[in-house]
C-alpha cells in the first residue's frame, strides 16, 4: 500500500503543479502529460471512469463467487477468497485515487489569484 500511496502523491503533486502554472499563466498551453487543458482534465475523468467501472465489475465478479458458492454450485473457497480480495484492493485503489484528487483540489482552491 506504501507504493501506491507514494505514486498517487506523485500524481496529486503533478497536478497541483500544473494546476498552478495555468493559474500563474506560465505555460498555459499545456496541462497534465503534455496535453491541453480540455484535453488533460477529459483524460483524467476518463481514467476515474475506468477506475470505478473496473472497481465495479470486480465487486459484480466477487458477489456473484460468493452466491455460486452459497448454492453449492462451486466448492472452491480459493475462487471465492481470490475474487473477494480482487474487489477489496480495487475499491482501496479507487478510495485512496479519489482522496488524492480531494486533496488536489483543496490546496488549488486555497490558492490565492
Amino acid at each position: 500500500m506504501a507504493d501506491v500511496t507514494a505514486g498517487l502523491n506523485q500524481v496529486g503533486l503533478d497536478f497541483y503543479n500544473n494546476a498552478l502554472k495555468a493559474v500563474t499563466g506560465e505555460d498555459r498551453t499545456k496541462g497534465v502529460n503534455g496535453t491541453t487543458g480540455t484535453g488533460a482534465f477529459a483524460q483524467i475523468l476518463d481514467s476515474a471512469m475506468n477506475l470505478i467501472k473496473e472497481t465495479d465489475s470486480l465487486s459484480r465478479d466477487a458477489e456473484q463467487a460468493a452466491v455460486d458458492f452459497t448454492l453449492g454450485n462451486t466448492d472452491s473457497t480459493h475462487e471465492l477468497t481470490v475474487a473477494q480480495q480482487k474487489a477489496y484492493i480495487s475499491l482501496q485503489y479507487t478510495v485512496a485515487v479519489k482522496n488524492a484528487f480531494l486533496d488536489a483540489y483543496k490546496e488549488i482552491m486555497q490558492i490565492q489569484i
